[in-house]
C-alpha cells in the first residue's frame, strides 16, 4: 500500500539541522506513527512521504516555510519579572504556558537581565531547513473512527 491521504503511516526516522547536529530521532524508540493527510505532523515532510511504501528509505529537505514556519520578531517579548508570580527562579531554557488574545503559547525564556525576562513564542526550530532520514516501517488504511478523530489509534497512536 502506498502512502495517501487517510492511511497510518509508522516511519523511523533522524532529524538533522543543515550542520549535521542530531535534532531528534526515532532510534531505539517505536516508529512515529501518524493519520496521513490530517495536519499530524509538519507539512513539508508529509508531502514528501505522499506516494512511498513500507520499506522505502528517502532523505527529505523540509525548508522553515512547510516546517515550524520562519522566526516571528513579534512573539520574542520582553516582559516584567513579576509576571512570573510563584516562580522562585526564572532561567534561560525554562518553558512557560502564556495566555495571548490568540489562546495559550508555549513560550521559551531566552534572557534574564535584573527585573526584565525575554521570552520566545517561535517554535525552538522555527527558521530552520530541516533534513529528515526516513525509513517507512508500516503503511496501512486507517479506520472510520481514526478518520472521524483525525489520529492514529492503538499501537503507536492515541488510546482513547
Amino acid at each position: 500500500m502506498q502512502i495517501g491521504q487517510n492511511s497510518v503511516v509508522a516511519f523511523h526516522y533522524t532529524l538533522t539541522n543543515d550542520e549535521g547536529e542530531v535534532l531528534d530521532s526515532s532510534e531505539g524508540r517505536e516508529p512515529l506513527t501518524y493519520l496521513h493527510g490530517a495536519g499530524n505532523i509538519i507539512p513539508g515532510l508529509e508531502k514528501q512521504l505522499e506516494g512511498r511504501g513500507t520499506g522505502d528509505k528517502l532523505q527529505a529537505k523540509v525548508s522553515p516555510e512547510e516546517g515550524y514556519g520562519e522566526v516571528q520578531a513579534q512573539l520574542v517579548q520582553e516582559v516584567p519579572r513579576d509576571a512570573f508570580q510563584g516562580v522562585e527562579s526564572v532561567e534561560p531554557g525554562m518553558q512557560f504556558q502564556a495566555q495571548t488574545e490568540g489562546g495559550p503559547l508555549m513560550v521559551t525564556v531566552t534572557k534574564v537581565e535584573g527585573d526584565t525576562v525575554t521570552v520566545d513564542g517561535n517554535h525552538p526550530l522555527a527558521g530552520q531547513p530541516l533534513n529528515f532520514d526516513v525509513e517507512i516501517a508500516e503503511v496501512r488504511e486507517a479506520s472510520e473512527e481514526e478518520v472521524e478523530h483525525g489520529h492514529v489509534h492503538g499501537e503507536g497512536g492515541h488510546e482513547h
